[in-house]
């Protein structure tokens, strides 16, 4: 019997602060040369304290750190409209605080104070105003889980008056295809798996200057039971975002102000949708919860020609997730003898895959679609054949029956095509179950090599005709 679900909720009214001591700073020779960014990390101990250097009619501008929120105020920097810097000394330990911390409605606020620490062209856009509320729903993830939000996403848009997605580039597409989102926007963090260690100070200006002009009233980040939403939850905090909830299973601190916590292996959509009902946003009666896209889709009959085919996708991002191309081959062989018309679909990068497939009697679209047009390709057609990728969670929202080759690096009862007809293929209890591999660690990649065509087309037949 599965653990039930768990949340826990902070409340953020009257949290403590810990004293800040005090860092002495020179007072010699600043106007001369402005600080280092080493210099004034150092004087304030925080890694945002960053020295920004931009030429302007040959004067230096600096944004540094100035932290008012502690109850003592420490040293910082706080540039002047004159381009000098001016030293502000930190209050004694010993003297009264000059501000004790108190909820920001009780000092008059209707949104929290501007965080000091940003730009001054980007702090001004944190001003409190009235703002009607918005929610924040952050996916920094790949098509597919994107996808895998959308019942999450319309339980929120149920209650909230916006929604806006944060999402990775790669998730963008995805992101405006769901119903219930009403902005999108598109953000690399960097800690990303494809991102090289390096310079983080202009992405992180940009994602302040995107949540300035959003400014949320709360947001909950969506993530996978892999990952730790922590990283953009802290970012989220600095920026004054007043309420965070998040699924996480590390110790989140005062990062969370719902802290919600899920069984392994439960299916990601259900998951996610868990997570925004803990925050009190409910799907209404009449939603059922699967997967969707926004309607009407682009219309690609010239492309495919009349509906009832069989789509095969090739290619994703994980290698030991993909199709095998040889089962593709073989099985587009065995339908196209039985006069059954079959489409392989792809991206640009997998047009020499698509094309063996294509040789043993498919028509080829690898790289002619893009992702609203692959739904219609995908919601015209009779069956997907498909590896663990993003098109598999595109099936299920057009609700298209799925043959899926499903590879057990990450769990079936959490990956596989969510609220569809389904027909699951592989060996689930290969050596390599479990190990979230992104290429197979057991060599022959035996989990899914070891299905045959005759299994495929057979599985096809299960649906052919019955939609």
């Amino acid at each position: 019997m599965p653990e039930p679900t768990h949340s826990v909720v902070v409340p953020t009214a009257g949290r403590p602060r810990p004293p800040l001591d005090p860092v002495p700073w020179p007072t010699s020779g600043l106007d001369a040369a402005p600080p280092t960014a080493a210099a004034l990390a150092d004087a304030v101990r925080l890694p945002f304290a960053t020295h920004l250097s931009r030429k302007s009619g040959g004067t230096s501008l600096v944004s540094a750190t100035w932290l008012t929120s502690y109850p003592h105020r420490p040293a910082g920097i706080q540039r002047r409209p004159e381009n000098s810097l001016t030293v502000t000394r930190a209050r004694p330990p010993s003297a009264p605080p000059d501000r004790r911390r108190t909820p920001p409605q009780a000092r008059g606020h209707t949104r929290p104070p501007c965080p000091a620490f940003l730009p001054h062209s980007v702090a001004a856009a944190f001003e409190p105003t009235q703002r009607r509320p918005t929610v924040l729903v952050a996916c920094l993830d790949s098509s597919g889980e994107v996808l895998l939000s959308g019942p999450a996403v319309r339980a929120v848009a149920g209650s909230a008056q916006r929604v806006v997605m944060l999402t990775d580039p790669r998730g963008s597409a995805a992101a405006r295809m769901l119903p219930g989102v009403d902005r999108v926007i598109e953000w690399r963090a960097p800690w990303t798996r494809d991102r090289e260690p390096g310079e983080y100070w202009p992405e992180l200006l940009g994602f302040c200057a995107a949540l300035g002009e959003v400014r949320p009233d709360a947001a909950l980040v969506f993530t996978s039971a892999h990952q730790s939403p922590l990283p953009l939850a802290l970012l989220l905090r600095l920026t004054g975002v007043p309420w965070i909830g998040a699924i996480s299973m590390d110790d989140p601190g005062n990062l969370l102000d719902l802290h919600h916590q899920v069984p392994e292996g439960m299916p990601e959509a259900e998951r996610l949708l868990s997570l925004v009902e803990a925050a009190g946003y409910r799907l209404r009666a009449s939603d059922s919860g699967r997967l969707a896209v926004r309607r009407p889709l682009p219309d690609t009959t010239d492309l495919t020609g009349p509906d009832g085919y069989v789509a095969v996708h090739v290619g994703g991002s994980a290698p030991a997730r993909r199709l095998p191309v040889r089962l593709a081959v073989e099985a587009t062989a065995k339908l196209a003898a039985e006069g059954i018309r079959v489409v392989v679909t792809g991206a640009a990068e997998d047009k020499a895959e698509a094309a063996a497939v294509a040789e043993a009697g498919a028509l080829d679209l690898a790289g002619r679609t893009s992702l609203p047009e692959l739904a219609d390709v995908v919601d015209r057609a009779a069956v997907l054949v498909v590896g663990n990728t993003a098109p598999a969670h595109l099936a299920a929202a057009v609700q298209t029956p799925v043959v899926s080759l499903f590879a057990p690096v990450v769990p079936a009862s959490a990956w596989a095509p969510y609220g569809t007809r389904l027909r699951l293929l592989g060996d689930q209890n290969a050596r390599c179950a479990g190990s979230r591999a992104r290429a197979c660690p057991v060599p022959g990649h035996p989990c899914l090599n070891s299905v045959t065509a005759d299994e495929v087309v057979q599985a096809v037949h299960e649906f052919v005709g019955a939609r």
